[in-house]
This record gives structure tokens, sequence and C-alpha cells, in this order.
């Protein structure tokens, strides 16, 4: 925790830098310094995550090289499943065209290259489009699907984990208790194949896809956003199942804990009121992992659920990942790779600044 004394070494850089800095109170100044500090640790970390994505970059484009063979040999696989052959003169001539003849560092210099000059992201070997392209169509899609499922999960665990944590040992706490080690404990997947069974057998309806027939192939107008928005209420509850069940039960065990510290008690001998005493102070400081986590999120917010999409056959990203990773389509694989960690870095520096602006305790430290 920074000291008073610590404090008084940025006097004569703040008075040139303020003219006015004399006539700031101590707590004006406290507030000014602390100010100063966390704008000095967001430009610290931002130089250190210049090198940090330099190396994510190398070590993303390395591993798409790390299975035997290329994209071109589980090409020639493929079409020998399907009973055709490939000759050596056309699996020379696809090899030059997409460079694969070349060194792996020659192949990553004219990809960052592209990327970081260009904006061009690679050209895909089996859909034979920009990647650019084909992770932008699905990106708005996915952001939508995923975010949705965090905001519910949001608004729904912190009220539940808190009348959970205050009401302990009610029957609606048990109630709760309950649902939170089913929500943990069953797969994402599992879920969607149950519903999916269940809307079709019972109802004769098919929850699947975004999109009803006649708006997948059509341009976006208001007609398919609101197609869109009758199909992704499933696929969103689904995919916040699971995250809500593990909120609800990080945010009773985290008030619980508040919940028996001194200041509260304090509060309570003082006559605060008991719901804001509640939401005021301890709440705060038990929703700090949602904050913490939001370096995960980002990155699932491109990622998705692939396991729900491929079950619910969702046009996100998270196929369109998996795809590009089996059949070693590297410039579409590196790109997601390099995006998702991009994401999970710049996440990882919200997390600590949204912690610094939500608990007064880390700003100092």
């Amino acid at each position: 925790m920074a000291s008073q004394a610590g404090w008084s070494i940025f006097i004569p850089l703040f008075s040139l830098l303020t003219p006015n800095f004399s006539l700031l109170t101590p707590l004006n100044s406290l507030l000014f310094f602390s100010g100063v500090l966390m704008l000095a640790y967001i430009v610290q970390r931002i130089l250190l995550i210049i090198p940090m994505l330099i190396a994510i970059s190398i070590l993303s484009f390395a591993v798409i090289q790390l299975p035997p063979g290329d994209f071109l040999t589980s090409y020639v696989a493929q079409l020998r499943q399907e009973g055709d052959e490939v000759d050596e003169a056309e699996l020379e001539s696809l090899r030059q065209r997409y460079g694969l003849g070349q060194p792996a560092y020659v192949q990553y210099f004219k990809w960052i290259y592209g990327v970081l000059v260009k904006g061009d992201w690679g050209q895909s070997f089996e859909w034979q489009k920009p990647v650019s392209e084909l992770i932008w169509e699905r990106l708005g899609l996915t952001m939508a699907l995923s975010m949705g499922a965090l905001l519910v999960g949001w608004f729904i665990a912190i009220p539940v984990g808190v009348y959970s944590a205050t009401h302990q040992y009610s029957w609606l706490d048990y109630l709760m208790t309950t649902f939170s080690f089913v929500g943990l404990g069953t797969p994402g997947f599992l879920l969607a194949l149950i519903i999916l069974f269940m809307a079709q057998s019972l109802l004769g309806v098919n929850v699947g896809g975004l999109f009803s027939d006649e708006y997948v192939l059509e341009p976006w107008s208001w007609p398919k956003i609101v197609d869109m928005l009758k199909h992704i209420w499933v696929p969103m509850l689904i995919v916040a199942v699971n995250g809500t069940a593990g909120n609800i039960r990080i945010t009773r065990a985290n008030l619980l804990d508040e919940l028996n510290k001194p200041y509260v008690e304090t509060a309570r001998a003082k006559g605060v009121k008991e719901s804001s005493l509640i939401w005021k102070y301890p709440v705060r400081v038990a929703l700090n992992p949602f904050f913490s986590t939001v370096g995960w999120s980002l990155a699932s917010l491109v990622s998705g659920t692939t396991l729900v999409a491929m079950v619910l056959s969702l046009q996100t990203t998270g196929p369109l990942l998996l795809r590009s990773l089996t059949s070693q389509d590297m410039y579409l694989a590196g790109s997601f790779l390099f995006l998702l960690s991009t994401l999970t870095v710049i996440g990882t520096l919200l997390s600590d600044v949204l912690l610094a602006i939500v608990d007064p305790r880390i700003r100092l430290q």
C-alpha cells in the first residue's frame, strides 16, 4: 500500500505539470495521484503487450506447423477416401500456388506482414476465400450469441447468488444449490442434444440453426434480424446454463465470506439499512471474479461454444475454427489462434483496470 511519504516524490513533477497543484486538497491530491498511477500502469501494460503479441503470433503459427504434413496432405487424403486421385504435377502446382514449398519462417513473415501492413489475413486453402471475410461474416453472430449468454448468466446469477447467501440454508437456497450443481455437471452439448430431441419429437419443431431456411443465404434485412431473434434465444439459454450455475456458486461463496467481516458488522451497528449495506459494500467485493474473468470472456466471444454450435448447426466461428485445425488450413487456423490470444491479453488488461475501479483496495497497491 502506498504511503504518504511515497507520494511526496511526485510532488515536484506534478507541480510543474499542474499549475494549480498547490490548491488541491489532500483528498484530491490522493485521487489525482491515483489516476496518474493508474494511467502509468495502463501504458506500461500496453508496452508489455506488444512483445507478447509478437511471441503469440510466432507460437500460433508454429502450432499449426507441428502436425505432420500440411493442408495438401489432408486434401489428398480426403480425395482418396472419395475415390479420386491427384497426380504429382497437380500436387506440385498446388504447393507452389499456396506457397507451401517455402520454409516455415518465410510463410510466417509473409503472413504477419500482410496482417500488420495490409490488413490481409491470408487466403483460406479449403474455402478459397480471404480469411478476414470468413471470420468477419460469422463473428457478428458469434458475439451476439456469446454476449447474450454472458449477460443472461450475469443477470440471473448475481441476484440469485445474493439471495442464496443472505438466506443461507433456506429451502430456496437448497433449490438454487441443486440447480447449480446440475448445471455445472451437465455439458452444454448434452443439454443441446436433449432439447433438440424433445423439441423435434414432442413439438415437431427444429430448434437448430440461427435462421429459417429461406433466410440463410439472404442478405441482412429487418425480416432476417427478426428471424434470427426468434431462433437465437434457445442456443443462448443453453450456452448460459453452465456459466450461470458456476456464477451462482461463486457469488454465494464470496458473499458469505464478506458478510462475516468486521466492516459489515460495524455498518449494521451504525444502523445502515440492510439492503443498502448488502448491495453497496459486500456485493461489490463478491463480484470481483466476474471482472477478473473478462479476459476469458472476450476470447469466448469469438471461439464460442464449439460443441454446442456443431450440435445445433449454428453459423458461428467455433465449427469453422475446428474445421481449420483438422484440415491444417494454416492461415485460417493461425489467424483464429492469434485473434483469440490477442483478445485474451486485452481482456486481462481490462480485467485489471475494472478490478481497480470496482475495488478501492486495489487502486493504491
